[in-house]
């Protein structure tokens, strides 16, 4: 029977959206589902501020009467001012492993893309390059750690075989604390660079939440401004990350580096909460009031950004905020941890977490195709 796309067009459509995904990963032991108010939050366009400067549709596939994929259109008006392309995106990109679904997915995101004056389609962003990105390549016999992405490995042949082509890959690396600290040269380089900078190290002051926004905002878009890819958050967006993860920051791994009262870089580091989200199956209630006692129990930390306003990088401050990280998360029982995403051709960083003797874990991929 042919494959039917229909446009998500309803509240109880959307819903549909979101939980195809249990459908896919019902058997895999791996899969971590996601917050179902998390997700509806992020597809909303009326309240998600990515959504004031893009637009998007999504779809679902149906055959045989079942729904049996579905996928996102994503103009990102931001990227192609910043970037001067006409790049569109797919995301939210979910299928049974049928290559005619698959295809049909596909055909219609780059028809959606293409009649808005779009020339190719990179994905899969859910919904940027700021949120969950990139597809699994390697590493599939373990779960994502917080804020990564999962998918069956079959989706690497739904891709290949529709003719998307590999446009970046992403790095993820697995850090164990005591290889980190066993480290002679990384320890020999954060404090030569510690004292050439005369840089300070201060972890994140809850009670001038406020004001430490401020600081991030200053130093987010210059630190990764000529990264591949980037796209500056806006202060709305950077407001809504703030407000999501200020209930669930761990204030002694969330760090900034002064020099003489200035701050010139900022690392985020999470807990990775995915260990208790996989407990919760999507919802929120009843465990909500679970979920401080459940804290405990995480053994992982994901080092989510890195970064230094561009004066103050290639000094070796990396490895500074990379000895202060695994020390602190030491210090409060979480011995793993994981630094990602790292560009594939980050020579710096990457050099970085190899001096850290860690493993390269995981890989993912950013796909692409002509329109």
């Amino acid at each position: 029977m042919a494959v039917e796309i229909r446009l998500v067009e309803s509240d109880s459509d959307l819903m549909k959206f979101i939980k195809f995904q249990w459908k896919v990963y019902k058997n895999d032991p791996y899969w971590v589902p996601p917050l179902l108010m998390d997700r509806k939050k992020i597809l909303n366009k009326k309240k998600n501020p990515f959504f004031q400067h893009a637009s998007a549709d999504y779809f679902l596939a149906y055959k045989d009467g079942q729904i049996v994929g579905r996928i996102a259109a994503i103009k990102n008006d931001l990227h192609n001012k910043i970037h001067e392309d006409k790049t569109g995106f797919f995301g939210f990109f979910e299928c049974l492993n049928d290559q005619e679904v698959a295809n049909a997915l596909f055909d219609k995101a780059a028809d959606w893309l293409r009649t808005r004056g779009l020339t190719s389609m990179m994905g899969p962003a859910n919904p940027s390059s700021n949120d969950e990105w990139g597809m699994l390549l390697e590493g599939f016999d373990d779960e994502p750690r917080i804020l990564m992405t999962y998918n069956p490995k079959y989706y690497l042949d739904l891709c290949d075989n529709y003719g998307l082509k590999k446009a970046k890959d992403l790095n993820a690396y697995s850090l164990d604390s005591d290889k980190v600290l066993g480290s002679d040269k990384l320890a020999r380089v954060a404090e030569l660079a510690r004292k050439r900078a005369n840089v300070t190290i201060k972890e994140l002051d809850m009670k001038n939440f406020e004001k430490e926004l401020a600081k991030v905002k200053d130093v987010y878009n210059k630190a990764w401004e000529k990264n591949w890819g980037f796209v500056p958050m806006t202060e709305a967006e950077l407001d809504a990350m703030a407000e999501d993860l200020k209930q669930l920051v761990e204030p002694s791994l969330v760090l900034f580096a002064e020099v003489e009262g200035e701050t010139i870089g900022f690392s985020l580091t999470m807990l990775d909460y995915n260990q208790v989200f996989k407990k919760m199956n999507g919802r929120l209630f009843p465990w909500a009031y679970k979920l401080w006692t459940e804290k405990k129990n995480i053994s992982w930390a994901r080092v989510i950004t890195l970064g230094l306003v561009p004066e103050y990088q290639k000094r070796g401050l990396d490895a500074v905020f990379y000895w202060e990280i695994v020390n602190r998360a030491r210090k409060i029982g979480i011995l793993r941890g994981e630094a990602s995403w790292i560009l594939e051709d980050n020579a710096m960083m990457n050099r970085g977490a190899e001096v850290m003797n860690g493993d390269l874990y995981k890989k993912y991929r950013i796909y692409e195709k002509a329109l």
